[in-house]
């Protein structure tokens, strides 16, 4: 497994000293080159287990590791792109690019070769010198998964990077972002509340419970072109696939 939670429960200390279970007893293996979404009710602690995974808060019971090695602190083993791209305005894309290669001391040449060769995977050639605010969004995504790959990390993280953009962009951005992960063979662990995009983009689907947050379900989707969202849309399967999560949910019982 690249990605191991083994019986992960994290507690937080509120102002008053009482404490908050975000998540308990969570144990997920994640293989190589596997593309997992997590889903779940808002607080239910996705985003803390994407957390947990870069190494920004440690288990307060439990192990998290990366390619058998624990977590201990911030790990430079993942990327971690958030629904905000975060590029530096006063740097153009390149140099936005380049920017966790330049973090990590590698050299100009090879980080300038590594960041075009990632703007070309990503469909921005000939953006290079265009600085953020001359992007459109879907375009500012693009940049900020290029500088990820840049890295070469073990684990991509992705915490909801389509939910800001427009229901056409977000589509078309789905399908780049799977066509240039799995060319890249990235093990990647997303966090969204779109069910149907978790159907459309995963190998497997994790459910977690309302907080604190506990695996309620896991579910291998057993379909082609997960490198191509768009042709995975129009089956009727994904249909089905969206209404067990949503029976895991118990949404309707929420409903009524």
């Amino acid at each position: 497994m690249v990605l191991e939670f083994r019986s992960v429960t994290k507690e937080f200390t509120g102002r008053s000293g009482d404490f908050l279970t975000a998540v308990k007893d969570v144990s997920l293996g994640v293989k190589e080159g596997e593309f997992v979404s997590v889903v779940g009710p808002s607080g239910c602690g996705k985003s803390t287990l994407l957390s947990m995974t870069a190494g920004l808060y440690q288990p307060t019971r439990g192990e998290v590791l990366v390619s058998d090695r624990p977590v201990t602190g911030p790990n430079a083993h993942v990327g971690f792109m958030l629904q905000k791209d975060l590029l530096l305005p006063w740097r153009n894309i390149v140099e936005n690019v380049e920017f966790g290669l330049e973090a990590r001391g590698v050299a100009k040449a090879e980080r300038r070769d590594r960041a075009t060769a990632e703007m070309r995977r990503c469909h921005l050639e000939g953006f290079e010198n265009h600085y953020p605010y001359q992007l459109s969004g879907g375009m500012r995504q693009r940049a900020a998964l290029a500088r990820t790959l840049a890295i070469d990390p073990e684990i991509i993280l992705l915490d909801e990077p389509f939910s800001a953009l427009d229901a056409q962009t977000k589509l078309i951005l789905q399908n780049s972002f799977a066509g240039t992960i799995a060319e890249s063979a990235k093990t990647t662990l997303l966090i969204t509340h779109d069910l149907s995009e978790a159907v459309l983009m995963s190998d497997r689907i994790v459910v977690l419970s309302e907080r604190p947050g506990s695996i309620v379900a896991e579910i291998a989707i057993d379909l082609p072109h997960r490198d191509q969202p768009l042709k995975r849309r129009v089956m009727p399967e994904v249909n089905d696939y969206a209404a067990q999560i949503f029976r895991h949910l118990r949404l309707e019982e929420k409903a009524a």
